[in-house]
């Protein structure tokens, strides 16, 4: 009975803080804020909790943390500590509690595996990050195995078993020829998700010898390639033609034709099969038949349907995937195979876990001493996960008790909170599939309010809009929030009123009253703040006169008209568009202020014209459409500008308006669209016509306000679709009465150009604006805030004042109020000057230097009190300049170069400068006058950077096998060379690279001999310096090995022998014997045995010899085409056709090139064909290896 009543008082308890948990506080994001604020660590990044690393690349496990005071970090391996320190590979981040372990310089990634968790602590507490489990990945290769070809008979179902090796993470797999090209997939040919091969049925046409199937790993970006399979299949009909051959005995195939079947299940085996998957995941369902003809899948699911937008049908619909699972996705699914010989099913019961996920994660809390408030975690799973707690990384059973919290299940109530209740809780929720793990503080905090939005920020919104004016608060307890309108004005109530809980007041309906200065007050026990803020509530832009419909011939000429009505304060940007696009570049297209006008119209401008006006509050818009039409055939009308009006009369003279009427003159066959009045100010401005008014087209009188003094004329101009027409005669001349002036001049302003000086400035009016003669200005001024009373002066029509012998650089009131001989204008409005300035008189102090890296360094400084700056503050200025490098120890000309920070900054950055030097600095105050004095000069001095590249590379003396390397120092070494790097590797003939070697060199050595090298080969070079901060940029050359010598002498061309000259010479004279014999013997008559032969079987493709000339008939002159008969006699070129035979001297050594013996025999004639060598270009005809292809594939 007591536990019960236990319960139920706990439970209440919990409720009651449930509901007091609105008013816990949020940190904002304010960064000044911040800084002041203690606050416990936060972790915000982290490493994924199932990190694979690539084996070659350093391992870089992130944990970063903020807090303040900032929290220092400390690591756990696999449960215990991880001693950093012990470990010459392990580093962490500067102010960070990152690690990076490097592994590229001999270590190995496994040997790091293992489950890491960061805790980041302060005084406040501790935060700790998931566990991150480190796993190398890995890429294996393709056990070897013996693959056997695959015989297969036409029509019977073939799988083709990858079976890539297990890799972390796992490969991505795909079927490629050797030509790497994908093999086509289709219904019938498809690649299951094990990443075997499936054939429903096999055809002829599969018949290959190069099924091959590569895994990809993308983490080590390698792809591994399983052997060859060949697949030879056997039409019905080449079979039993076989057999019939060989096999008569037997009828094996002869008795079994192509026959068709109904389907069966490749994958998966059986009837059922079951499969789990987890909420959020991806689900794939497989099911790949076999059959003939092929049949095809469907797929459904018993008892309700397949989720909509999260379905997909993927390999020609043998693959079932759906999205972002759920609970609800639980149940049977069933794929049906179907062709028409019958069906066959299988049914896979989906079975949906989930690892934890929130649905309260716990937030961070910021309470006063004394406050309540309450933490809660919930989550959600299947698993049920189960929820523990832990402070400060510790399980809070064995944590310090804290007599101030209370644990409750999935929450955990503080009452009565102090300072030393300041801690950060973790919650960890997890089941048999995951966890989860939430860090969340509670921050006890005593703060006053402090209202974070700038003061006197303007919001200008339109009207009958909405208005947010912001008040973003802080403090600690929460404040309270009150709004006012005005100086004196009472609290803010109502339903014209929105208040929201982050302190935002929102004006649903802004309307023109809403304009005014509006204060937010935050107060709590601790205090009370408020700042104001302004708002002004501006007229809507409107389109007054909007384009029109027009219809119009090629080749004429069309205006859109756009007036638009704005607010007077903000400026239109008037953009015309065509058809939603910007309009054509195209001369033709005139845009004036109010309208768009198109010359010599074409079919292309056809469309819907739309002019858009924007200011920086709104945007309006006006369509109308353009349609051009063809000329019509009849007589051209000829159209031209209107006649100008005439009969101008005045009527109804009052002191501020009269009324002009006129006849208008013909409007020359296009209609008159409007009116322009202009007027003349013959008094002020003779001879000079301003604009007056514009009225519509179809008016013809028209009242006019008038101003005082003025003696007006007026005179109209009409205006149509051509152009203007000329002015009317001006009408007769009406002078007004005068008349006090009805404004004061604008743009007042009050500065002083020397320090005891205030010039007061203005626009003087102009001449009508007087209403009367005798325009003067009486100017006024007073110090602000000093109770002075007005001093003021009357002065002629002139634009300045100068008040001599002020204080410097004080604020004053100032007003200038125009009056003529009938009196004073309205009173005007002040405006607050200051008189001049003179030079600031302090400097900034504790100058302070923090280099950032080695170009770059922050400056803080101590701004100056404003007394002294004595005028405008614009900022602070950095005088720097390089006393000398660190490396080269040597002094420069000084060039001091200067930064300037706007506002009223203490810190700047100063970029661009050199590593491993020492600087000098100072800083000034600025104000409109100039510089202050300096601040002492504050030296500092840049750490080391990394070089820049050698100044040059040379490379000299090349051998056989060696060369010889020059270089020159960096020209910005940027600290102490510690040593050089040349790495180098050969290039051959088709630019692939070979193998990187790499010699690490000492810094004092200039030069280098590069030794046992190959012969005749190109090599790449890549040289770079090094300091203790790394390698610089680095300089590349590329050099040959000289070629041997015998080989060159084995290619020195034959031709150019004087033993091969006079042999030829020998054959020659042999020859020109010979003809001359022969010659000699048929002049005598005489016949061979062989021509007689030659005479009784003539050849009529070949000519006897032409007593003539003595030529052969098979040489016959130009008029003779009859080609040569294949396997003829050789022809005259003594060469023989490749197509004729395939025995020619290229075929049997190195062409012309060839070596011969002494006697001049040929050097293995029949020796069979020698591999050519590279020719000296390292151009090679070899064909590229599938390997080298591979490699870069992707």
């Amino acid at each position: 009975m007591m536990t019960k009543k236990t319960t139920s008082a706990s439970s209440a308890f919990l409720i009651l803080f449930l509901c007091q948990m609105i008013t816990a506080l949020e940190v904002p994001l304010d960064p000044i804020l911040l800084k002041e604020l203690s606050q416990p660590p936060t972790i915000t990044q982290q490493s994924p909790k199932d990190y694979i690393v690539d084996p070659r690349e350093n391992i870089v496990i992130q944990c970063e943390a903020k807090g303040k005071p900032p929290p220092s970090f400390s690591w756990t391996r696999n449960g215990t500590h991880f001693d950093i320190d012990k470990d010459a590979r392990v580093t962490v981040k500067p102010n960070s509690g990152t690690l990076v372990i490097n592994i590229m310089n001999g270590g190995k990634a496994e040997a790091y595996e293992g489950v890491y968790q960061c805790t980041a602590r302060n005084e406040r507490g501790a935060a700790i990050s998931n566990n991150i489990v480190i796993r190398s990945s890995r890429s294996p290769l393709w056990t070897k195995e013996k693959v056997e070809p695959k015989h297969v008979r036409e029509g019977d179902p073939l799988v083709l078993h990858c079976s890539p090796p297990v890799g972390l993470p796992p490969p991505i797999i795909f079927w490629m020829d050797n030509s790497f090209q994908r093999l086509p997939q289709n219904e019938r040919v498809s690649q299951g998700l094990n990443g075997d091969l499936y054939f429903s049925n096999v055809k002829p046409e599969d018949t290959r010898e190069d099924y091959i199937c590569y895994a990809r790993f993308n983490h080590t970006q390698t792809i591994q390639q399983k052997q060859p399979i060949s697949v030879k299949v056997f039409s019905m009909d080449s079979l039993n033609e076989t057999i019939s051959a060989n096999l008569s005995d037997t009828d094996f195939y002869g008795a079994k034709p192509l026959t068709e079947r109904r389907p069966t299940l490749l994958t998966p085996v059986g009837s059922t099969s079951n499969k789990v998957e987890l909420r959020g995941n991806v689900l794939l369902l497989e099911c790949i038949a076999e059959g003939l003809p092929t049949p095809v899948i469907r797929w459904i699911k018993e008892g309700g349907e397949l989720p909509i937008n999260r379905t997909f049908f993927e390999n020609f619909k043998k693959t079932l995937k759906i999205i972002e699972v759920s609970e609800a996705d639980s149940g049977k699914y069933k794929c049906v195979a179907r062709n028409p010989l019958g069906s066959t099913h299988h049914t896979i019961t989906v079975t949906v876990k989930a690892a934890p996920y929130w649905i309260t994660a716990p937030r961070n809390l910021v309470l006063s001493p004394g406050e309540d408030g309450t933490l809660i975690c919930r989550a959600n799973g299947n698993p049920k996960p189960n929820i523990s707690w832990l402070t400060n990384g510790v399980p809070i059973a064995i944590a310090p008790e804290d007599p101030s919290r209370k644990v409750d299940g999935d929450t955990i109530i503080f009452s009565d909170v102090q300072e030393r209740s300041s801690a950060v809780y973790q919650c960890n929720a997890s089941n048999e599939y995951g966890y989860l793990l939430a860090n969340a503080f509670v921050n006890v905090l005593a703060e006053p309010p402090r209202i974070l939005t700038p003061a006197n920020k303007l919001y200008q919104v339109i009207a009958n809009n909405p208005a947010l004016l912001d008040c973003a608060f802080f403090g600690s307890p929460v404040p309270e929030i009150e709004w006012f309108k005005g100086v004196k004005g009472s609290i803010l109530r109502g339903d014209l009123y929105v208040f929201h809980d982050n302190g935002t007041l929102e004006i649903p309906v802004a309307q023109k009253d809403s304009t005014g200065t509006y204060t937010c007050v935050a107060r709590n026990k601790l205090g009370k703040v408020q700042n104001e803020v302004h708002l002004e509530v501006k007229d809507p832009t409107m389109i007054i006169k909007q384009p029109e419909y027009k219809i119009i011939q090629r080749g004429g000429q069309v205006s859109f008209e756009c007036t638009i009505k704005h607010d007077p304060t903000l400026i239109p940007a008037i953009t015309w568009v065509k058809d939603n696009g910007e309009l054509p570049d195209d001369e033709r297209f005139i845009i004036h202020k109010d309208s768009l006008a198109i010359m010599n119209v074409t079919d292309k401008d056809d469309g819907t014209y739309t002019c858009v006006a924007n200011t920086t509050l709104d945007s309006v818009s006006a369509s109308a459409v353009l349609t051009v039409v063809a000329a019509t055939p009849t007589p051209a009308i000829i159209y031209d500008r209107p006649n100008p009006p005439f009969d101008l009369e005045l009527t109804d003279q009052l002191e501020r308006s009269i009324q002009l009427s006129w006849i208008p003159g013909y409007d020359n066959k296009s209609p008159i669209t409007n009116f322009v009045i202009e007027y003349e100010d013959g008094m002020h401005e003779p001879g000079v016509w301003h604009y007056q008014t514009e009225v519509l087209g179809t008016q013809t009188t028209v009242q006019l306000k008038l101003s005082p003094y003025v003696n007006y004329s007026f005179r109209v101009i009409a205006v149509n679709e051509i152009g203007r027409s000329q002015p009317s005669e001006a009408s007769e001349q009406y002078l007004t009465k005068a008349a006090k002036p009805d404004e004061n001049p604008s743009g007042v302003q009050g500065i002083g150009s020397e320090p005891d000086n205030l010039v007061i400035i203005w626009e003087p009016l102009k001449g009508f604006q007087s209403n009367g003669p005798g325009l003067q200005y009486k100017v006024s001024w007073r110090q602000k805030d000093v109770g002075d009373e007005w001093t003021s002066v009357i002065v002629a029509n002139v634009s300045k004042y100068i008040v001599s012998g002020t204080p410097t650089f004080v604020p004053y009131e100032i007003k200038v109020q125009a009056l003529n001989d009938l009196g004073y204008a309205p009173e005007p409005a002040e405006v607050i000057g200051h008189s001049g300035e003179d030079l600031p008189m302090v400097a900034p102090g504790n100058v302070q230097v923090h280099i950032v890296n080695s170009t770059l360094a922050k400056v803080h400084w101590d701004p100056v009190p404003l007394k002294t700056v004595r005028g405008h503050l614009q900022g602070y200025r950095i005088y720097y300049w390089k006393v000398q490098s660190l490396s080269k120890r040597r002094r420069r000309h000084v060039e001091k170069k200067i930064l300037t920070f706007s506002g009223n900054k203490t810190h700047g950055m100063l970029p661009g400068l050199e590593p491993y030097s020492s600087y000098k600095l100072n800083v000034r105050v600025v104000n409109g006058k100039g510089e202050g004095p300096a601040s002492s000069d504050k030296l500092f001095k840049t750490p080391e950077g990394v070089p820049s590249s050698p100044s040059f590379l040379k490379i000299t003396n090349p051998t056989l096998d060696s060369l010889t390397l020059e270089w020159g120092l960096p020209t910005h070494p940027n600290g102490v060379l510690i040593a050089y790097t040349l790495k180098f590797q050969p290039i051959n003939s088709t630019h692939e690279l070979g193998p990187l070697v790499e010699i690490r060199i000492p810094a004092n050595e200039t030069s280098l001999i590069l030794s046992n090298l190959n012969y005749s080969t190109r090599y790449k070079f890549y040289f770079y310096a090094q300091t203790s901060v790394g390698a610089g940029s680095q300089i590349t050359e590329e050099a040959v090995t000289i070629m041997d010598e015998a080989m060159a002498s084995r290619q020195v061309d034959i031709a150019t022998q004087g033993w091969f000259i006079g042999l030829m010479c020998a054959v020659a004279l042999l020859i020109l014997i010979l003809l001359i014999v022969c010659f000699i013997r048929r002049n005598k008559g005489g016949k061979y045995p062989v021509k007689e032969k030659e005479d009784a079987h003539a050849d009529p493709e070949i000519q006897p010899m032409k007593e003539d000339d003595g030529t052969f008939g098979e040489y016959s002159d130009a008029e003779d085409h009859k080609p040569l008969k294949k396997g003829s006699r050789t022809p005259s070129d003594r060469t023989v056709k490749k197509e004729d035979s395939d025995d020619s001297l290229v075929d049997y050594g190195e062409g012309v090139n060839g070596q011969f013996n002494e006697d001049g025999s040929f050097i293995g004639q029949y020796s069979g064909k020698k591999e050519k060598e590279p020719a000296e270009g390292n151009e090679s005809s070899e064909a590229p290896s599938p390997v080298n292809a591979m490699n870069s594939f992707v």
